[in-house]
């Protein structure tokens, strides 16, 4: 298996100021994401990442984020299975991006 890339918050941050072409992919469940979220930020809950990978184009490159980084990693290693080779795990997840980038989130 592949080592999956991780990326910290604050590389993410400098990414997205810079608008490099990311594709940040929220793999959280609805509930989580009506508590705080990413803007621009494509919500697929993990679950359903197989059924909608139609959305998820191998061209870009992919930020999968979750609450701390474990689902997330876990969909990158899936992605990674079935042929992706850009993407990266939100080390953290949203609590990193809250605690470090944006204290307005609310944690959960």
């Amino acid at each position: 298996m592949n080592d999956i890339k991780e990326i910290d918050v604050h590389t993410l941050k400098s990414s997205i100021d810079k608008n490099n072409d990311l594709l940040l992919i929220d793999v959280r469940e609805q509930f989580e994401v009506d508590i705080c979220k990413l803007n621009n930020s494509l919500h697929i809950p993990m679950n359903q990442v197989p059924n909608q990978i139609d959305k998820i184009s191998k061209n870009k490159n992919i930020v999968v984020i979750c609450k701390s980084g474990v689902r997330s990693y876990q969909v990158c290693q899936y992605l990674s299975h079935i042929g992706y080779k850009k993407i990266s795990n939100l080390k953290g997840g949203i609590i990193s991006w809250a605690l470090e980038i944006d204290d307005t989130l609310e944690l959960y």
